[in-house]
């Protein structure tokens, strides 16, 4: 499979949201996911993400990220989420996107990448680590829902 890292345009929001719900299926929360295309659009300055398109045009994995600043190191780059769709794993498409993401970070003059990654996923785990990621379980999730 012949496949392209490239950076998401409004174009593949269709294609991404689909992706977005095949995570959220897969992460067994389906329910969570909230955000539409129309969102999306809206929302156009604040959703940034890499997408790994086949040779067919048909996007098969994406990385979406966002800036952010911690308190204590600086400018980081947060990684949201980091999917590729089932038929197309075991082919470093994920090492792709992540690569992609870590050399972003660093050409923007990040000091760090963050993300999160559910406990029971061994799988993402062990790729996380073998691609050199920093791991512990100290710190929970907290968030509040925000109705508008």
């Amino acid at each position: 499979m012949n496949i392209t890292i490239r950076k998401g345009t409004e174009a593949d929001y269709p294609a991404i949201i689909d992706l977005i719900h095949q995570f959220a299926l897969y992460q067994k929360t389906p329910e969570r996911v909230t955000n539409t295309v129309e969102q999306m659009r809206s929302d156009n300055n604040l959703f940034q993400c890499f997408v790994a398109v086949d040779e067919n045009q048909k996007i098969v994995g994406y990385a979406a990220w966002f800036f952010a600043y911690f308190s204590w190191t600086g400018k980081a780059l947060y990684l949201d989420d980091l999917y590729v769709v089932e038929s197309a794993r075991g082919q470093a498409i994920g090492t792709r996107l992540l690569q992609t993401v870590i050399d972003y970070a660093r050409l923007t003059n990040c000091v760090k990448v963050r993300w999160q990654v559910s406990n029971w996923n061994k799988p993402a785990i062990a790729f996380y680590r073998k691609m050199g990621a920093l791991i512990d379980d100290v710190e929970m999730n907290c968030h509040f829902e925000l109705m508008h």
